[in-house]
């Protein structure tokens, strides 16, 4: 690594190796010439002056890409795909004349640029089933266990530990629908010439569209793909550019809350991220544990919500059938938009199977704030032993508020339970408060509903996937 100048982060500190090769050079130009293979040889195919022997040269030398050569000659031309025209043409000499026969630039640019995308949306999608997947054994384990739910991150009625988690998964079941739903949609450009209307291959072919679409299909076909946006202006439309990364951005924004839900949990002392053994968590208080992974995840997850604003107002500035004054930015937002959210998953997929519980300091917490949610239940009790429902709730109330302020203003246990032990209107719940207050009684269809989203809404996707499951995450630094 060259520390004399700057590198960007998400390739040396977050993102996968995998992620960072998707984006590379190497595979971008290799793509390029997978490209003007696929166009000479249908071409060829359809009957226009092309030999097997060019097709051949062509193939020879589809992944020995001369990137020296073609910088060279990108700095005479100033034309990225001219320069690698050139370039190829003094590998594969005979193919020479017909190297990019009848395309615009777009049609490397954007077709590759769209599989780029679709292979990095499989990285995506494989990271995200299995932190569903380990999320889902999580919830599993500790659907009975009690823990105190929170509204207005104010104590509220009990829920599970496992249950709890059921919320974080179906916010990834609702990302990993909408990243399936763009995989169904997806199109390449095509074959469309340099403002969309097919006009140099109609010039190519003396006119017969028939021929003119079959080209365009036995392209796509070779390319392992079988749709095309059915009407283009130079590129492919930039809205799908939004789209992709509102899926991303929808991905990180379930990545950030889980990341914010694990560190108050950290901070109650209920639940922890991995803590390693020689870890550090502040070089000035010995003591920490840091949630360091969920901040990095929030930290990365505020970027990538960030981007959608962007590809929308590259949308929305598109000139008639192209502007040039998308293609840096593009460069940088795509892929960054994806090096950061691969980021984020391989840190989610760390958090998510080894995530720590402890169930002590959970139980301790319900202990303390139980005495307020049971006093409905204890109300209850002695109305069907004839007591009178107002008069109790009144009595609970005088009572709660004694408790409320031993707790809050003396620092003291919260004793509503001994005061109504000690009081003769609740009579006829005394020698019974223990089983009242039985957690159980307060944690509704938690468990169940947990088995049934797993086994109903979750176990579907992972069937399906199972081939992709059993990956861990790694956090580089």
């Amino acid at each position: 690594m060259d520390n004399t100048i700057y590198q960007n982060p998400l390739i040396t500190r977050y993102a996968s190796k995998t992620m960072a090769q998707n984006f590379s050079d190497e595979k971008r130009f290799k793509l390029w010439r997978k490209l003007w293979i696929a166009l000479a040889e249908s071409e060829m195919e359809l009957g226009l002056n092309i030999t097997q022997e060019q097709i051949d040269e062509m193939k020879k030398y589809a992944e020995d890409i001369n990137f020296e050569l073609a910088e060279q000659f990108e700095h005479e031309v100033r034309h990225d795909v001219m320069a690698h025209v050139r370039a190829f043409g003094t590998q594969a000499k005979s193919a020479m004349p017909i190297i990019h026969l009848g395309a615009t630039s777009c049609f490397v640019d954007c077709n590759s640029e769209l599989m780029i995308i679709y292979d990095a949306l499989q990285i995506i999608k494989t990271k995200l089933v299995n932190v569903i997947d380990k999320l889902s054994k999580f919830a599993l384990k500790y659907k009975d266990l009690p823990t105190l739910g929170f509204t207005h991150l104010q104590p509220a009625q009990l829920t599970t530990v496992g249950k709890r988690a059921t919320l974080w998964i179906q916010d990834l079941v609702m990302d990993y629908n909408n990243l399936i739903n763009l995989e169904n949609c997806f199109k390449l450009r095509g074959v469309k010439g340099t403002t969309g209307t097919q006009a140099s291959f109609m010039e190519l072919f003396a006119g017969d569209e028939n021929k003119v679409k079959e080209l365009e299909k036995r392209v796509v076909e070779k390319l392992g793909f079988s749709k095309v946006y059915g009407v283009t202006g130079q590129t492919y439309p930039r809205k799908f550019d939004y789209n992709v990364t509102c899926v991303l951005s929808q991905i990180a924004q379930s990545a950030y809350k889980f990341s914010n839900d694990i560190r108050i949990l950290q901070n109650m002392k209920e639940v922890e991220e991995p803590f390693e053994k020689s870890q550090i968590g502040s070089s000035a208080m010995a003591y920490k544990r840091n949630p360091m992974r969920c901040e990095r995840i929030g930290s990365l997850s505020r970027f990538v919500i960030s981007i959608p604003m962007n590809t929308a107002i590259t949308a929305s500035t598109q000139w008639f059938e192209r502007t040039l004054d998308d293609s840096a930015n593009r460069r940088i937002v795509i892929a960054q938009a994806f090096l950061a959210l691969d980021g984020i998953l391989n840190i989610y997929m760390n958090v998510s199977e080894n995530l720590v519980v402890y169930d002590k300091v959970i139980a301790k917490h319900i202990s303390a704030e139980l005495p307020f949610m049971a006093t409905e239940n204890i109300i209850m009790a002695c109305v069907k032993a004839g007591g009178n429902r107002q008069e109790l709730h009144e009595r609970i109330r005088v009572l709660s508020m004694q408790a409320g302020k031993r707790v809050k203003e003396e620092g003291g246990d919260n004793n509503l339970l001994e005061l109504i032990e000690a009081d003769d209107t609740f009579k006829a719940v005394h020698g019974k408060l223990g089983e009242i207050l039985n957690v159980k009684n307060f944690i509704g269809r938690a468990p169940s509903q947990t088995v049934e989203f797993i086994e109903n809404e979750v176990k579907p996707i992972l069937t399906e996937n199972a081939a992709l499951l059993g990956q861990k995450g790694v956090v580089n630094v």
